[in-house]
């Protein structure tokens, strides 16, 4: 049986396919979902069922309207909250990645450093995960400076990490 998020995420997986944005419509709501769990006043005020859902549809338009977002994008994000369902945002978005990645024969690699990487370095990383997995990995990236340098990288319940925090860490245990 599926749950809530999944027939939501094929619902909006099925609306992006027809619009024939699949990959611009993932990496959007990808950094939606990250910038929705990063941020407490976001989550506070999308999720607070005493805000108007006029008011918190009309902030999804100032974070993501006027170009900032494709415009489905905007729409998808809207109907979520319009449909009371913001505090599930990330965990649909994550099962709309999957599933795109699925579709596309890959496995979702969610990859954390410290500093914005180009494409470039998230071909490499994709080629280094790939072959340490076997499998084809697409690489979202997520900037976050807890990760001081290096790279983390999470593919299911699989982490690399590679992060300078780790090793000193590490270092620590061994002193």
């Amino acid at each position: 049986m599926t749950d809530r998020a999944d027939a939501y995420a094929s619902a909006l997986f099925e609306v992006a396919l027809a619009e024939g944005a699949v990959e611009t419509v993932e990496d959007e709501l990808f950094r939606v979902a990250r910038t929705f769990e990063a941020n407490e006043e976001l989550r506070s005020t999308l999720t607070d069922p005493g805000v108007p859902v006029e008011r918190r549809l009309a902030i999804v338009d100032d974070l993501l309207g006027g170009g900032k977002a494709a415009p489905i994008t905007v729409a998808l994000v809207s109907f979520v909250v319009a449909a009371g369902r913001s505090r599930e945002l990330p965990r649909i978005i994550d099962k709309l990645v999957e599933r795109a990645a699925s579709e596309r024969s890959e496995v979702v690699a969610e990859v954390r450093t410290a500093v914005p990487i180009d494409d470039r370095q998230k071909e490499r990383l994709g080629a280094a995960l790939s072959s340490a997995t076997g499998k084809t990995v697409s690489v979202k990236a997520v900037v976050d400076p807890t990760v001081v340098g290096g790279v983390v990288a999470r593919i299911g319940d699989t982490v690399f990490d590679g992060s300078v925090r780790h090793r000193l860490d590490q270092l620590k245990e061994v002193i």
